[in-house]
């Protein structure tokens, strides 16, 4: 197999070991686990983020007759008292639903199953549960082929420093233009969808998100300046593709869009006195 095939397998290896790291540890990814009572395993899936303005549904499969369940829930970061909702049984299964909230606002819950004798939370700690627009796919696919393939390319162009004679320059272009194309074209409408802003990074906001997008594309920038200088090229371009890999090492969403219930309380109650 020759050297070009070997370090685009290792270039395309590294990219989806990054991006499934960076997906299941971001604070979007759903909670799994399971618990014993009853006599009966109880597997659950609880969900932390949600798209669109519907009510969310939070579903256990529980067969046992013998067992029910509580659903408490309330905002994030707020003083509210935890309302209790007692779910409701489906078949061999146990739901109830948490009430809508506005883009980017956050609600935590907890899961409680009990018979006649004692009760259980299905988690040690509540789960954070955030609402988001929902984005269309014509926006969202090409997004996500963009930024894949911005870490794709650019993983590529490091890598291609162990050649004789590296071609990094037209490696480096296309990753500068996909970077682009993903994280500054399309992102921002996605974030538009989502969260109601184009861009609540630096200078409007410290969305992780966006920043660790444009960590990227200043490290490409030096880079390609360095380059087309003749200065230091292999050192410049090992460092802008070691950068981006370590910024999008990053769990997906943390730090990202949250709605400030404080201010939102603060701006009805305004609005209330002026009417």
């Amino acid at each position: 197999m020759k050297k070009n095939m070997l370090f685009w397998i290792l270039a395309f290896i590294i990219t989806v070991a990054s991006a499934y790291y960076q997906r299941i540890t971001g604070p979007t990814y759903p909670i799994s686990g399971k618990v014993n009572f009853s006599g009966e395993e109880i597997k659950y899936k609880l969900d932390r983020t949600h798209s669109g303005f519907s009510n969310h549904e939070v579903t256990l499969y529980v067969a046992s007759k013998n067992i029910s369940g509580n659903l408490f829930w309330k905002r994030y970061k707020t003083d509210d008292e935890w309302t209790k909702v007692e779910m409701v049984r489906r078949n061999d299964s146990l739901f109830a639903e948490l009430p809508a909230q506005p883009s980017a606002g956050k609600l935590q819950y907890k899961v409680t199953l009990s018979n006649s004798q004692t009760e259980i939370s299905c988690t040690e700690d509540p789960v954070v549960l955030r609402f988001k627009g929902a984005v269309p796919l014509w926006i969202l696919i090409p997004h996500i082929l963009f930024i894949f393939s911005a870490m794709l390319l650019s993983t590529r162009t490091g890598i291609e420093l162990f050649n004789e004679n590296p071609k990094t320059k037209k490696y480096m272009i296309f990753t500068f233009a996909f970077l682009l194309l993903g994280g500054f074209l399309f992102g921002p409408v996605v974030q538009k969808y989502a969260f109601g802003e184009y861009w609540t990074g630096v200078p409007f906001g410290f969305d992780l998100t966006d920043n660790k997008t444009l960590i990227a594309l200043v490290g490409w920038c030096i880079a390609a300046f360095m380059v087309f200088k003749k200065k230091s090229e292999k050192f410049w371009i090992a460092f802008a593709a070691i950068l981006m890999l370590a910024v999008f090492l990053i769990p997906h969403s943390v730090l990202g869009s949250e709605l400030d219930y404080k201010k939102l309380d603060k701006a009805k109650s305004n609005n209330e006195n002026v009417k």
